[in-house]
């Protein structure tokens, strides 16, 4: 792989634990700068992955860098030279906002002389002059979020891990932190973040989607809706979607359908959008449901996702049934 301008590269790195394999031969690279997403459903191995990256758990197998320096062998190397922020936020809720940080600054012995202007930064920063003596545990969860953050960035790291960042905080806060990783980045920052929250996906540059352990896609969010869905996504809204899903489960000419917020998301084959939707108008209406919108859609990320998913599963089940 080429390293040059590389804030990350990762070469087959693989995680065992006893016999489970968390985490298998996944290889990719982040430029510096990025904002990096790393996307999977709970237990995909992405908290496995970053904790690999940060120098806290020693891989099986494959090798990596972290700022140049080598995941195996160089982990406090690495640790001194970025930031990392987990999903529970790793504050003393007993002490206040400046007391948190200033226990934080002595953590990443930041000079004396410098830390009261780095303290001054994160405050403001964060949008935490208000709260700068209050006790971390009144806190809600978004102003613990940007506590959290400007923890972790304190010692102006070039990377920042940021391990499900915005787990149980609120939409506005959500969108709020993403204002601040955008700031980061736009200073040159090279975020890497993990999420199971499509709509923050978007906000990637780069992602990289990740099921049971492997890597099954990467590329920009536009590039993921183009090279890995190549077949016709139909919205459907009736009255009784649950029911409506049951019913078009199987028929000809579906390869997924899946619930999606009131609707359905109906996958068919490509240049077959027309034919499946009168054939989906026809099939549901005879059997009374209602019909209100039925028209192609550009697939979102979830359908990118869900598609990967399934096509993933039906390949392992095909491959259990040809052993046995």
């Amino acid at each position: 792989m080429n390293t040059d301008g590389m804030a990350v590269v990762v070469n087959n790195l693989e995680k065992r634990f006893g016999s489970f394999l968390a985490v298998d031969r996944v290889s990719f690279e982040v430029p510096k700068g990025q904002i990096f997403g790393f996307l999977g459903p709970n237990g995909a191995g992405k908290s496995t992955t970053i904790r690999m990256l940060t120098g806290i758990l020693a891989p099986t197998g494959g090798s990596g860098t972290v700022a140049g320096f080598d995941v195996r062998t160089q982990a406090e190397k690495i640790k001194a030279n970025i930031g990392y922020m987990s999903q529970k936020f790793s504050l003393y809720e007993d002490l206040t906002v400046e007391e948190n940080i200033d226990f934080y600054a002595g953590i990443y012995r930041i000079p004396r002389e410098k830390r009261k202007e780095r303290k001054e930064w994160v405050i403001e920063m964060a949008g935490l002059k208000e709260h700068r003596r209050s006790r971390t545990a009144i806190l809600s969860g978004g102003w613990k979020q940007r506590l959290s953050l400007g923890c972790a960035i304190l010692h102006e790291p070039p990377i920042i891990f940021l391990d499900e960042p915005t787990a149980g905080v609120d939409p506005v806060s959500r969108r709020q932190f993403w204002d601040l990783i955008y700031s980061l980045s736009s200073r040159g920052v090279t975020i890497f973040v993990t999420t199971h929250y499509m709509d923050e996906a978007e906000y990637c540059d780069r992602i990289a989607l990740i099921y049971r352990g492997e890597l099954i896609a990467i590329g920009s969010p536009e590039e993921l809706k183009t090279k890995y869905m190549r077949d016709d996504v139909l919205e459907v809204a009736s009255d009784r979607p649950q029911d409506a899903m049951i019913e078009l489960d199987g028929l000809s000419g579906v390869k997924e359908v899946a619930l999606f917020g009131k609707g359905l998301h109906v996958v068919g084959e490509t240049g077959a959008a027309e034919r499946l939707a009168g054939a989906i108008r026809v099939h549901l209406e005879g059997r009374g449901f209602s019909v209100s919108r039925l028209e192609q859609i550009v697939p979102s990320l979830e359908d990118v996702f869900v598609s990967l998913i399934e096509a993933r599963d039906r390949a392992g089940k095909a491959q259990s049934e040809v052993r046995v």
